[in-house]
């Protein structure tokens, strides 16, 4: 068992953690760190999750790579983030490098590459504060809670839930008017189905296009969502989800269907 770890988190929030403001008067300011207090906090958070989740075998730490592949499905995807990365950000992951595994897979963000690593060999731990990653089926520990086992029923249903709640932070609005909350009392009146889905955009004048851009968008890739011969997603269609009733019961489950150019 190894814990597959989301480091992309953990060493933004240390290196900004250990930046400091020098004003120097005149319209001057100098932002610096030291790599050793970056470095420090760092290795303490390691250290912490480690020691909280108890016996392993080792820990890999995920970064995501510099290209993103959602950018082709939608342009604006995280457009807005545009602040550049605290310092010493990039030093620290070279020094990780010596002393752990480290994934970064091309075109991928940290999440999707977790992912594929915790469906292709299951009985790993992912270990992120994501939201996002209560997508894919196994056990996640959120750095707080208790490790806890995420169903394949479960995580298709949160796909279904982002994908109309959309996730303002990464840049995609899901339905006008959308939630989490009025998204999961939407399902439950209607069930965890492709056409709940599409009567929900349709209500707010959106298109099956839009549900569809939003849905892969939101999808957190699986192992059957890679092309792992050319490296590259699957892109998430209708036909290649996994439908649920309200009550639980599977309707369709079909191969995933599209690949990213």
């Amino acid at each position: 068992m190894s814990l597959l770890i989301d480091a992309d988190y953990i060493v933004y929030k240390c290196c900004a953690a250990a930046e400091i403001d020098l004003d120097f008067g005149n319209d001057v300011i100098v932002v610096q760190s030291k790599f050793s207090d970056a470095m420090r906090m760092v290795e303490r958070d390691l250290y912490n999750i480690a020691n909280d989740i108890g016996t392993f075998d080792d820990s890999i730490l995920f970064f995501s790579d510099s290209s993103n592949f959602r950018k082709c499905i939608d342009p604006e995807y995280k457009g807005h983030r545009n602040r550049k990365k605290p310092c010493g950000y990039r030093r620290v992951i070279e020094k990780l490098k010596e002393d752990y595994q480290v994934e970064i897979m091309p075109s991928l963000e940290a999440d999707d590459a977790l992912g594929i690593w915790a469906t292709k060999e299951p009985g790993h731990i992912i270990c992120s504060p994501d939201k996002d990653m209560r997508q894919i089926p196994g056990d996640l520990y959120n750095f707080t809670d208790a490790v806890t086992t995420i169903t394949e029923e479960e995580g298709d249903r949160w796909h279904l839930v982002q994908t109309l709640a959309g996730d303002q932070t990464d840049g995609y609005s899901g339905v006008a008017g959308y939630g989490v909350k009025r998204a999961e009392a939407h399902f439950a009146k209607e069930g965890y189905t492709w056409e709940a889905v599409l009567k929900a955009f349709k209500e707010k004048d959106q298109t099956e296009d839009d549900a569809i851009r939003n849905a892969r968008l939101a999808r957190i890739l699986r192992n059957t969502d890679y092309d792992f011969e050319r490296q590259i997603p699957r892109l998430w269609s209708p036909t290649s989800s996994s439908d649920y009733t309200d009550d639980g019961a599977r309707v369709h489950h079909a191969t995933a269907a599209g690949s990213a150019a």
